[in-house]
């Protein structure tokens, strides 16, 4: 017997203003840390020469502010470049975030037999179950433009949609192993 088995990866199709993001964050992150560095300086010498006063304490606002935000950009500007895996096997979907071609994050794994209803967002089912009350929504997908699916399914008592966009060979692997009656095309 031959396994079922895709895997592909959703990246932003217009991917300039990424690359302008990171260019800015990158250079922002240096300059934050390079001026915070100066102000610790600043604030060492003012504070040998004159001693701690109530006025010193902007000035360490300051330089804490400007040192946060070098230490967020360090932290969280890989965030910028994120991309979707799917990987479809023998009836199960893996889902992972990955940041900047480096960090992954596992979102979740599905068995396509256990999900009540799925199809193509186009569809007026998809409008259907996403106006029911109560429903959390996933969005793992990056093109608004694409081609996008749902999963509709309930765990532990909560109801959620999951919005991907897959191709149409995934979508294709879907529909065979998904159950009878629970493709929604209309």
């Amino acid at each position: 017997m031959l396994d079922q088995f895709r895997e592909e990866v959703v990246i932003k199709r217009n991917r300039t203003f990424e690359g302008l993001a990171m260019a800015v964050a990158n250079v922002t992150m240096v300059l934050s840390a390079i001026m915070a560095m100066f102000m610790l300086q600043s604030v060492m010498v003012m504070i040998s020469a004159q001693g701690f006063s109530v006025e010193m304490l902007i000035y360490i606002a300051m330089m804490l502010l400007v040192a946060g935000t070098a230490v967020l950009l360090f932290l969280f500007k890989d965030r910028i470049r994120t991309e979707y895996e799917y990987t479809f096997t023998n009836g199960t979907m893996d889902f992972a975030q990955v940041y900047n071609n480096r960090k992954r994050k596992a979102l979740g794994t599905m068995n396509i037999k256990n999900v009540e209803a799925c199809g193509l967002v186009s569809s007026g089912s998809f409008h259907r179950y996403l106006n029911m009350p109560n429903v959390n929504k996933l969005n793992w997908f990056l093109n608004r433009d694409a081609n996008l699916f749902y999963f509709y399914f309930t765990k532990d008592s909560k109801k959620t949609i999951l919005i991907i966009e897959p191709s149409d060979e995934m979508i294709d692997l879907i529909k065979k192993n998904v159950g009878q009656g629970k493709f929604q095309t209309n």
